[in-house]
């Protein structure tokens, strides 16, 4: 067992169950979604991304590029709750809260892909 391959999959698999946990709840109610397991998953997910650099196969590309989309739209989740906080007049409202979960939930499903090909690019090691 590689111990570099079990953080690997350690950091795939926290990153996809801590998008999950921030997903997860009314998707316009502010009180079921935390601003720092919010951050916490951007960095999580941008030490996967870090991760995922150097593997020049087929399915390592598929990974960054999902890890990437997955990044880009947790970053832009934050943005707009920072705007939401700091800018709109308004402050935060179901609408601001619907779009960042939205977009987290966007990011799931590109954590969710990462999970797969892992799953698959291992199943075909062992043949």
């Amino acid at each position: 067992m590689s111990l570099e391959k079990v953080f690997f999959g350690f950091f795939i698999l926290l990153a996809l169950t801590l998008n999950f946990g921030f997903v997860l709840g009314e998707f316009d109610n502010p009180d079921h979604h935390n601003t720092y397991e919010l951050l916490a998953v951007i960095i999580v997910n941008l030490i996967a991304t870090v991760l995922k650099f150097g593997d020049r196969t087929q399915t390592g590309a598929l990974l960054l590029a999902s890890s990437l989309v997955a990044d880009l739209q947790l970053l832009a989740a934050a943005l707009v709750w920072a705007y939401a906080v700091h800018v709109h007049a308004g402050g935060m409202d179901a609408m601001f809260m619907a779009s960042i979960v939205s977009l987290a939930a966007g990011a799931l499903l590109a954590n969710i892909v990462s999970v797969v090909l892992v799953i698959i690019d291992t199943v075909n090691l062992r043949r």
